[in-house]
C-alpha cells in the first residue's frame, strides 16, 4: 500500500502541477472561456487511463495461463520502459516545463485552434495516466493483494490532487526539486522490481528459459537446482523459510526493493543490471544538476540585470 501510495502521489502530483500551470496561465491571460476545453482533454485522458486498466484487468480472464503470463510480462516491460523514460525526461525538462507549456498555449490561442486546447490538456495528463496505469497494474499482479494496492494508489492520487491545489493557491510551499529527486530514485528501484517480476512472468509463459522449462538444471534430489548449481536457468536463492511468501515482510521487501523469497537467476541479473545502469545514470544526473545549481554565475552573467529569482525545482 505504501509503494502504490507513493507512485500515485508522485504521478498524480506531476499531472496536477501541469494542469495547475495551464489553468493559471489561461486565467492570467483572460481566456477562462477555453477552460472547459482544457478540462475536457484532462477528463478524456483520465477515461483513457481507466479504460486501459479495465481492459488489461478483465480482458485477461478469457486467456490461458501462459497467455496471461506472456501479456503480463510484456506489459510490465512496457511499464518499466515508460517509467525509465519519464524519470529521465522529468529530470531533464522540469526546470523549463512551465515556460514550454505556456508557450504551447500561446501558439494555440494565437492561431485560433481552440480545439488544440483539448489536445494539450489530453496529452499533458495522458502521459502520466498511462504510465501510472501500467505500473500499478504490474505491481498489483506481483503483490497479489489488489484491494490494498489499489487503495494505496487512490489515496496517493487524492493526496496529489489536494497538494497540487494547495500549491497553486500558495497555501503550501514544496521544494519540488527535492521531492521529484527522491521519488524519482524510488521509482527506479520500483521499476527494477517490476522488471524482475516481468522476467518471472515470461519464464512461466515459456518465452524465456527458466526453472519452469526444459532447460532448468536438476539437482540430485530431482528438483530444480538452487544457488550456483542452478545458474543460469535455475533458482538463484530460496529464502521462503525465512521470508514467508505473502507475509508482511515479503510485501514490504517486494514493494520497496523488488525482493521476492524465491527468485531465478535471470530475475536477479536483470534486477542488478537495471539498478546499476539506470540508477547510476540517474544519480549522476542528480549530482550534475546540483553542481550546476551551486556554481556561481560568471562575471558577465552577474553584470546582467536581474529578472527575478527562479525557485529551486520550479516547473
Amino acid at each position: 500500500m505504501f509503494a502504490t501510495f507513493l507512485i500515485g502521489l508522485r504521478e498524480g502530483l506531476e499531472a496536477a502541477l501541469v494542469v495547475g500551470i495551464l489553468t493559471a496561465y489561461l486565467a492570467r491571460v483572460g481566456r477562462r472561456d477555453v477552460l472547459p476545453r482544457l478540462w475536457a482533454g484532462v477528463f478524456g485522458a483520465i477515461v483513457l487511463a481507466l479504460g486501459i486498466g479495465a481492459i488489461m484487468t478483465f480482458g485477461a480472464y478469457t486467456l490461458t495461463f501462459e497467455a496471461q503470463e506472456l501479456i503480463g510480462g510484456l506489459l510490465s516491460l512496457l511499464a518499466v520502459a515508460m517509467v525509465t523514460w519519464m524519470v529521465f525526461w522529468m529530470q531533464r525538462t522540469s526546470r523549463g516545463m512551465k515556460r514550454s507549456l505556456e508557450g504551447e498555449l500561446d501558439r494555440t490561442l494565437h492561431q485560433g485552434r481552440l480545439w488544440g486546447i483539448v489536445v494539450i490538456g489530453f496529452v499533458s495528463v495522458a502521459r502520466e495516466g498511462i504510465e501510472t496505469t501500467l505500473l500499478l497494474w504490474s505491481m498489483v499482479r506481483s503483490f497479489g493483494d489488489a484491494p490494498l494496492a489499489l487503495g494505496g494508489a487512490l489515496l496517493g492520487l487524492a493526496a496529489a490532487v489536494l497538494l497540487g491545489w494547495l500549491i497553486s493557491r500558495g497555501m503550501v510551499r514544496l521544494n519540488l526539486s527535492t521531492f521529484f529527486t527522491w521519488t524519482g530514485g524510488f521509482l527506479v528501484v520500483v521499476a527494477a522490481g517490476v522488471l524482475a517480476y516481468s522476467i518471472h512472468d515470461l519464464q512461466e509463459a515459456g518465452a524465456l528459459p527458466g526453472p519452469f522449462g526444459a532447460l532448468a538444471p536438476i539437482d540430485a534430489a530431482g528438483v530444480v537446482a538452487t544457488g550456483w548449481a542452478g545458474f543460469p536457468f535455475g533458482w538463484a536463492f530460496d529464502v521462503s523459510a525465512v521470508i514467508v511468501p505473502g507475509g508482511p515482510l515479503h510485501a514490504l521487501l517486494q514493494a520497496t526493493i523488488g525482493l521476492m523469497p524465491q527468485m531465478t537467476w535471470l530475475q536477479v541479473v536483470a534486477w542488478a543490471v537495471y539498478l546499476a545502469v539506470v540508477g547510476g545514470l540517474y544519480f549522476r544526473g542528480v549530482r550534475r544538476q546540483r553542481a550546476a545549481a551551486s556554481t556561481p554565475p560568471s562575471s558577465h552573467e552577474s553584470a546582467q540585470p536581474a529578472t527575478g529569482p527562479t525557485p529551486q525545482g520550479a516547473l
